[in-house]
């Protein structure tokens, strides 16, 4: 089998043979009947046997996916032992570092060690959405300017750098449902990759207008454009990206889409302001923290997902899930980003570490911290301001067990993340959200 590594890339073999040999060995439907198989090289298909499907007529052997088309081996069969155990401990192996192709970065840390013979790299499963995602996204802002300058700062971030989770993760959930709904034309596939590619350029627009409001001057281990350019242009290059943005939504021709995506903005804004402001009770602090990252954080990925439901005519509860799918799996991951601003190199997270506190925060491992330091609750609320506050901060998060506490709590968010992902109709994208739970709560960066 092909090597999958930990940066959603392969190591051996051509991509085509590679990715139908793969999804081969993933794909998973309920048998009614089960033939003898027989083995093949692995230069050729993978073990074969006619398994009648359960969503199609029995005479249908054979199905389409991906572009592919592909009889029912053997691992599946291995697959149905255990069902359920790709749900929590699906990991990846470790592969040479030569001859890779570079995609993204969300998982280059992960660690090592196969659990499962079947390894799910949702990276691999989704490369034709997403290895040209960024070349688009550039011709989308460049194309609507006719400033070079504009286009430069617009397009500073999107340099194939990022993580990439925001789209992946919505493909990945797009995909998922349209096997659910048995829907997967590709004209839908198309509008729903619109709607990934807004989701990262509206987090990429929220970074730049970041920057200029925390002043920072380091982001993806490179000078932000607050650090390259003015502020009046980084503001109004962040302002660019978001007008592009919504004209493309706006061509989906979805009022329901459209209002559905718009709530992302709108939670934007006010999850900035709730951020500047701060609570005098504990309980308070710990409910305005939660909802700000839900507005500033969460809302996107889960209003995304919501929105290729949408678009696939999917029926409420099928929306809700993937409303809610998102929303945990985004609260998730910035409770693990706010613990590993506390534990991580510079060099790794690719922006200063303890930021948060520079400026005043006060995430998850703070609160939590307050509960056995009290010394902790005046510095809250004075935003860590006066000459040793952020260094005697990160002392005692340290001493407390508000680091466990925070992975605790994003962990129960991946699981309820997991359970939602289950509900849907076996596939490999509906397996791949499953894993995305296992990268969120192991990344390192």
């Amino acid at each position: 089998m092909a090597c999958l590594t930990t940066s959603g890339r392969l190591a051996c073999g051509s991509r085509r043979q590679q990715t139908h040999k793969f999804l081969c060995q993933l794909f998973a439907v309920r048998c009614q009947s089960l033939s003898t198989s027989t083995s093949v090289s692995s230069s050729s298909s993978l073990a074969s046997s006619a398994y009648p499907l359960q969503r199609q007529q029995p005479q249908q052997l054979r199905r389409g996916f991906h572009g592919l088309s592909f009889s029912i081996g053997q691992d599946y069969l291995d697959l149905l032992q255990n069902p359920h155990s790709c749900s929590h401990h699906l990991k990846y192996s470790q592969c040479s570092k030569t001859n890779l192709r570079q995609h993204s970065s969300v998982h280059t840390q992960q660690p090592a060690g196969p659990v499962r013979e079947i390894q799910i790299d949702p990276y691999i499963i989704l490369d034709d959405e997403l290895k040209y995602f960024y070349d688009d996204v550039r011709d989308l802002l460049q194309s609507g300017t006719s400033q070079p300058e504009l286009d430069t700062i617009a397009s500073y971030y999107f340099d194939g750098q990022g993580k990439a989770l925001r789209p992946m993760v919505t493909m990945l959930m797009a995909k998922a449902i349209n096997y659910h709904l048995n829907n997967e034309s590709h004209q839908l596939v198309h509008k729903q990759r619109q709607i990934a590619l807004f989701s990262e350029m509206v987090h990429s627009a929220s970074l730049v207008h970041d920057d200029v409001i925390d002043q920072s001057d380091f982001r993806r281990g490179k000078p932000s454009v607050n650090a390259l350019w003015n502020h009046k242009k980084v503001t109004m290059a962040g302002d660019y990206i978001l007008s592009i943005a919504s004209i493309m939504i706006a061509r989906l021709r979805s009022d329901d889409v459209t209002i559905v995506l718009s709530k992302i903005l709108t939670d934007l804004v006010q999850g900035e302001f709730m951020q500047l402001g701060s609570r005098e009770t504990e309980n308070e602090r710990f409910a305005h923290y939660l909802t700000k990252t839900y507005r500033k954080t969460a809302s996107l990925i889960a209003n995304a997902l919501k929105a290729t439901a949408v678009i696939a005519q999917a029926d409420d509860n099928v929306a809700e899930l993937a409303f809610q799918y998102g929303r945990n799996i985004g609260l998730a991951f910035q409770l693990v980003d706010d613990m590993l601003d506390f534990v991580s190199s510079t060099e790794q997270m690719g922006k200063p570490t303890a930021a948060d506190l520079k400026l005043g925060l006060a995430t998850a491992p703070v609160l939590f911290a307050c509960e056995k330091y009290p010394e902790l609750n005046p510095m809250v609320m004075r935003r860590f301001s006066e000459p040793g506050d952020v260094e005697r901060a990160f002392e005692l998060v340290h001493k407390s067990h508000g680091l466990e506490q925070t992975r605790f709590l994003a962990k129960k968010h991946c699981n309820e993340a997991i359970r939602l992902a289950q509900e849907l109709t076996e596939s490999p994208y509906q397996k791949g959200l499953q894993v995305v739970a296992d990268l969120v709560i192991n990344r390192m960066k």
